[in-house]
């Protein structure tokens, strides 16, 4: 036999007991239970066992369980010292025990120290731990030297099978966690390949079509800008401006779109910041960022465009800052406007995304978040307020506009 099983502990599979089934759970609990209520009625029933004495005696059966308790724990963190330590006080107090007249519970302890230490510890420290409780056994019982040998024989190839068992039972636990995990890799595997084949058809469908479309639309502009001005060419002129602005923001979210699917999508942060810069927008990120769910991600960027658009419809020229803060258990997104009075671009009131502030609302809620809109002011966004109202009023939006995320991630 090589060295090394001679010193490798059990594994923490095996030792831990992890995967038992009810039923030999519950017979562990109740010879746990018979075992130590054997132990007190041979204490407490002894003749010279009372008053004070019979309280020392069950405190004693007390401290060996407490001991044995730590025995297991120390074996299952691999603790060498430890574990020997407690061993040996577990014999001196079967030895206490002998001599105090208590010759069943220092028999238990003999037996029970020899084959748990053989179950639980390298050979190399159980087989001398082992050998002191068989020879403290033989001792004690005074029985000959043939029938000795029998129940040393029988003790210890007990605790052996008990050890060949655990390690079986480790072995399968642990082969069923890296089958599961197998399975798993597979799944996820699975879901890129299918995630980067929806990819691919987007890209050769949708995308290819508005950029084919982004190109017809800038030539008609321009050969709609040689004719001479007036109301019909003007017209038309704004109408090509917003299909061709509603096409843009279209191949832009489709790329988006394909980024998530290909698990390529750029850090939250770096994405608010290259989506700020076209409207000079102010982005401060708050918290240790970290990787969030593909769906929270999503509705945090989609809200954030969806806000910027309307700023650029309804309040072009206003100063907008961007906050994103992360928290213990959620993000918080808060888009600010400080208003204002010019009108926007022609066709771009046509434009966006197509999600509104509604439809960004229900996709928080789905996610267990919720999602705030209204004027900025002392009191913050109201919630149920919403931009078109006050511009459809024709009143100038001076005082500003609030959108405000949370979402648990």
């Amino acid at each position: 036999m090589t060295p090394q099983p001679w010193t490798h502990w059990p594994s923490r599979e095996a030792l831990s007991r992890q995967g038992l089934s009810e039923a030999r759970r519950r017979l562990a609990r109740l010879v746990r239970l018979v075992v130590g209520g054997a132990l007190l009625w041979s204490t407490l029933s002894q003749r010279h066992v009372s008053g004070w004495g019979a309280v020392a005696a069950v405190a004693g059966v007390f401290a060996v369980g407490f001991c044995a308790w730590g025995f297991f724990r120390t074996t299952l963190r691999h603790q060498l010292w430890p574990s020997v330590g407690l061993l040996v006080l577990l014999l001196g107090a079967a030895f206490g025990a002998d001599q105090a007249g208590f010759e069943v519970v220092a028999v238990v302890l003999w037996c029970g120290c020899a084959v748990t230490c053989v179950e639980r510890l390298p050979l190399v420290a159980a087989l001398p731990t082992a050998l002191t409780a068989f020879a403290g056994y033989t001792i004690l019982t005074r029985d000959d030297l043939l029938s000795t040998l029998i129940t040393t024989a029988g003790l210890f190839l007990g605790g052996y099978v008990l050890r060949l068992d655990a390690e079986a039972h480790g072995n399968a636990h642990r082969l069923l966690a890296q089958e599961r995990a197998a399975r798993a890799a597979e799944a996820e595997t699975a879901a890129l390949a299918e995630r980067a084949r929806i990819a691919r058809d987007i890209h050769d469908v949708l995308a290819h079509s508005l950029s084919a479309q982004l190109v017809h639309l800038e030539a008609a502009r321009l050969r709609i800008e040689q004719e001479p001005h007036g109301p019909f060419r003007d017209q038309i002129l704004e109408r090509v401006v917003a299909a061709r602005s509603m096409a843009r923001e279209g191949l832009a979210e489709t790329r988006q779109a394909l980024s998530a699917l290909r698990g390529e999508m750029a850090p939250l942060g770096d994405h608010l910041r290259e989506l700020a810069a076209t409207d000079g927008a102010e982005v401060d990120v708050e918290g240790v960022p970290r990787p969030l769910r593909a769906e929270v991600s999503q509705t945090v960027r989609r809200v954030a465009q969806e806000a910027l658009t309307n700023v650029r419809k309804h309040a072009p020229g206003a100063r907008v800052s961007i906050l994103l803060s992360y928290g213990a258990e959620d993000v918080t997104l808060v888009v600010r406007d400080s208003g204002g009075r010019a009108r926007g671009p022609a066709g771009l009131p046509a434009s966006g995304s197509g999600y509104g502030l509604l439809g960004m609302r229900e996709r928080a809620e789905l996610l267990g978040g919720t999602l705030e809109a209204g004027p900025a002011g002392p009191g913050g966004p109201s919630g149920s307020g919403g931009r078109g109202a006050a511009q459809g009023s024709g009143a100038p939006d001076e005082k500003g506009f609030s959108v405000r995320l949370r979402v648990p991630a």
